[in-house]
């Protein structure tokens, strides 16, 4: 059993044995005060935060970064870039913190393993069909099992938006934890719940005790290729549910807010609702992502005036 499952002897091992037990479940969380959440995302927003304590948040950020090209375009040259600006990414500064990981489509591991090799930078992998998740289960596992074969360190699956909607429950249940088995013990399981599809924080919600309950070692917001992605609401929300999952459980998860964060304002925001909402102990890229492709190269900067006084020229950072 994979160790983030909930073990025989816990009071909600049988949330999922059958689809109306988990309805029922999942049915029975408390109803989102969308007022509420988006007044304290919004207020949590506005904290104040000093040099030296953003000196620190830009490099915590740094840390958290999965570097991300997932374009049709995407080319050996491109992943191999990333892997070293991932590695690396000031090149002219060693205190610069590595990013967390590099992550590409499945076909792209094994270059990016080899471009970060010999680092602790992680190498993800989108699978399932990403980013629509419209393919037979035997497919999508097909898909799992190729990027960890090549090299996988994590896995960031797309769950069936159209099953959860049409409260297919189980099934969405069946298939992270058929995603989880083939993750085998070498790669951590991120499960994307598309929140911008959702369309309901209650739903956003129940996605994410479903996706825990299922055994995810991370709940993600997007997958970036929709038009609202990750939000401090609902980045919000879903810290919350890890909160309580840990508090009944025993059991910890990762939040990863991905699509939409591009700057350092953003990435700081979202790290004091990490402090005060989840805690510190998520304060550590095992346990808190940014899923970006911009986002490095603001970090950079602002770390670049914090240190000198003043901002880089435009060459200053590559272009990714």
């Amino acid at each position: 059993m994979p160790s983030s499952a909930l073990t025989a002897a816990h009071p909600l091992k049988d949330v999922a044995s059958s689809d109306s037990a988990l309805r029922r479940f999942l049915h029975g969380l408390p109803g989102v005060d969308a007022v509420g959440l988006e007044g304290r995302a919004a207020s949590l927003g506005t904290r104040s935060i000093k040099t030296t304590a953003k000196a620190y948040a830009i490099d915590l950020a740094i840390s958290m970064v999965d570097l991300t090209t997932l374009e049709g375009a995407d080319t050996p040259g491109k992943v191999r870039a990333l892997g070293a600006k991932a590695v690396k990414p000031d090149p002219t500064d060693r205190t610069t913190p590595s990013t967390a990981a590099v992550c590409v489509y499945p076909d792209m591991v094994a270059v990016a393993k080899e471009a970060v090799a010999g680092s602790d930078v992680k190498v993800a992998s989108v699978a399932t069909a990403f980013p629509a998740g419209r393919a037979a289960l035997d497919v999508k596992l097909a898909d799992v099992r190729d990027a960890v074969a090549a090299g996988a360190d994590e896995i960031d699956m797309v769950i069936d938006r159209g099953a959860f909607l049409s409260g297919r429950y189980l099934k969405v249940y069946d298939e992270i934890t058929a995603v989880k088995e083939a993750c085998g013990t070498s790669a951590r399981l991120k499960v994307i719940f598309e929140t911008g599809e959702l369309s309901t924080y209650d739903n956003i919600r129940r996605a994410s005790w479903l996706g825990m309950l299922a055994g995810a070692d991370f709940i993600k917001t997007s997958t970036g290729k929709v038009a609202v992605n990750a939000t401090p609401a609902n980045t919000l929300l879903m810290l919350e549910a890890v909160r309580d999952f840990r508090a009944q459980t025993g059991i910890q998860v990762g939040v990863k807010p991905a699509g939409g964060i591009r700057t350092s304002k953003d990435a700081i925001k979202f790290l004091v609702l990490v402090n005060e909402t989840a805690g510190e102990d998520w304060l550590d890229n095992h346990w808190f992502r940014f899923g970006a492709s911009s986002l490095l190269n603001d970090l950079l900067m602002q770390r670049q005036k914090l240190a000198t006084g003043r901002y880089s020229g435009p060459d200053y950072v590559t272009v990714d």
